[in-house]
């Protein structure tokens, strides 16, 4: 997951909260049609109670898990 993302300021996330990743989603960080389905998931998840979620590529997941690929939102 990332900020501006395309553009020369694009930032990774790597570990952020879930404040965090609720703020640069209503500041329109994440497009409908890209990751604003994911991150909107991953908010109501949280929101519910989970405690962690992590957003990765099937690909990356066993180094996901251990804090070595992806995006870890907690809440």
């Amino acid at each position: 997951v990332a900020i501006n993302y395309g553009t020369p300021q694009q930032k990774w996330l790597n570990k952020v909260s879930l404040k965090e990743i609720a703020e640069h989603y209503r500041n329109g960080q994440f497009p409908p049609g890209s990751m604003g389905p994911k991150i909107e998931a991953a908010i109501s998840f949280l929101e519910s109670g989970g405690r962690q979620v992590i957003i990765t590529s099937i690909e990356n997941g066993y180094d996901a898990v251990r804090g070595k690929a992806g995006t870890t939102i907690v809440s």
